[in-house]
């Protein structure tokens, strides 16, 4: 290991392997840091690497037509015809998110770790990445330890942030006015997944599905969240979790008088399904059961600083409906990655040299998510009743995978009136939803407008945040 690079990257998960190829197939001197051994690249806890592990095809498409990356078994564990989500009474359900893959999460993680170093990066792992150099206010690298807890300060023109969610290399950077260096704690979902072998009672594709990813929006189930089924290979065998708000299951907890924690209410959901009895833990690379935090806002408004970018869940980019993050990652990676190599040769790895990104991210991924945190927040400041009607009265289906992928439906409220709501509960509802819809869309239009220079962004973030501030007010969570 040298002490000096072109474009350091830091943390080898999806992101940061896909962003060191991305860098070093144009020639440059790469380095890619990961905190684990070399034969668990990307894990991100002691945990493992937790994750519901399902990716839409079009996300591995991207890779390929960027980096001509294939993908194929052992990889991609399972192929899934779509994402399902079923309302609390299971009467309703509206199909997202379409064809896709469960992963196998250690194989992808070390094919894509094995393309980075095919294309020139330099794999270095057991490394601690503890902060970054800062000069003159500026990043110029970082400085950790190795194995043997010697430390180092290595230099780069580029960093690359790929820490994940408990970045300490966006915690501490400068105070700035760009990048946030923390993130909201009612932002964060809790997650919980373990990957059991069950055996299969009897066929329900309301509780397993082997061509579909199940979700069940329930606030009994998953306080603020969800609960997830998604098939893996061989018969019974499951990624099966929940994502669950903080704030949520307090007030759950506090209306009922229960002391539920993330933990008790898997066990009690894997209890619950119908479906799969007698789980056993299929614990292969030790992956089989974890624990870990998501963010579920907008990425973060501006993912660069000068000689810094971030890509992945350093930078909240998860979906903020679904929470998932590996889409968003293998789109970013890619992205970072050339950004960082197009600043390089062009000499200009400042702010400004590197704030292309920022628009290539908002153009392939980024620029609907402000939207979606919007309808996040709606959801859950509904009850099980309101969902359940809601979902059967408000949306077609259209309307409803629309809204998950951020795009905005014409809600006719002629045509919504005439199924005669009952209750007030469920007309305030329904306005609420055309409330949301309204303010999703001004949220999209405002991100066309995405600042080309950095020296427009002042303004236009502080439009965005009050926007999102003014829907965060009106909609508090109400799981009960």
């Amino acid at each position: 290991m040298k002490d000096n690079y072109d474009t350091i990257v830091a943390g080898a998960g999806i992101a940061g392997s896909l962003a060191a190829a991305a860098a070093a197939k144009t020639g440059l001197k790469v380095l890619l840091l990961d905190k684990n051994k070399e034969e668990e690249v990307g894990k991100k806890t002691n945990w493992g690497w937790v994750c519901g592990d399902a990716v839409a095809a079009t996300h591995l498409d991207f890779v390929k037509s960027r980096l001509g990356i294939n993908f194929g078994k052992p990889e991609l564990d399972l192929k899934v015809e779509g994402v399902i989500a079923f309302s609390p009474d299971l009467q309703s359900k509206f199909p997202f998110d379409g064809e896709g893959y469960v992963l196998d999460r250690p194989e992808f993680e070390s094919k894509l770790k094995n393309h980075a170093i095919k294309y020139g990066a330099e794999y270095v792992s057991e490394f601690d990445v503890e902060g970054p150099i800062i000069e003159n206010n500026k990043v110029v690298g970082i400085f950790g330890k190795d194995k043997t807890m010697k430390h180092f300060e290595i230099r780069a023109k580029v960093t690359v942030d790929a820490l994940g969610v408990a970045t300490n290399l966006r915690r501490k950077l400068p105070e700035n006015p760009y990048i946030d260096r923390t993130v909201e704690i009612d932002d964060l979902e809790y997650t919980g997944r373990f990957i059991y072998d069950c055996e299969v009672d009897h066929e329900d594709s309301l509780w397993y599905d082997r061509k579909n990813a199940i979700i069940h929006l329930n606030q009994n189930f998953a306080p603020g969240g969800y609960g997830w089924v998604f098939p893996k290979s061989g018969e019974g065998r499951v990624n099966i979790g929940l994502g669950i708000q903080q704030a949520s299951l307090n007030i759950y907890n506090q209306k009922l008088g229960k002391k539920a924690t993330l933990h008790s209410l898997i066990d009690d959901y894997v209890k619950l399904n119908p479906v799969l009895k007698n789980p056993k833990l299929f614990n292969k690379n030790n992956n089989g059961k974890g624990y870990w935090s998501v963010a579920v806002r907008r990425q973060l408004e501006c993912l660069v600083f000068d000689g810094y970018v971030g890509a992945g869940d350093s930078m909240a980019m998860p979906n903020p409906i679904s929470a998932g993050g590996i889409g968003p990652a293998l789109v970013a990676g890619v992205l970072a990655g050339e950004n960082a190599a197009r600043a390089i040769h062009d000499g200009d790895v400042s702010l400004k040299g590197l704030w292309k990104y920022n628009l290539d991210f908002n153009e392939a991924y980024g620029s609907k998510t402000a939207g979606m945190e919007v309808f996040r927040t709606y959801l859950q400041s509904l009850n099980n009743d309101t969902i359940n009607y809601g979902m059967k009265n408000f949306l077609t289906t259209k309307e409803a995978v629309d809204l998950c992928y951020g795009l905005i439906p014409e809600l006719s409220m002629v045509s919504k009136f005439k199924l005669a709501l009952k209750g007030a509960t469920n007309i305030s509802a329904f306005t609420n939803l055309v409330y949301s819809v309204k303010k999703m869309r001004e949220l999209n239009e405002i991100y066309t407008r995405y600042p080309k220079t950095p020296d427009q962004y002042k303004p236009w973030r502080e439009e965005v945040t009050m926007k999102v501030e003014e829907v965060k007010q009106k909609f508090k969570p109400n799981p009960i």
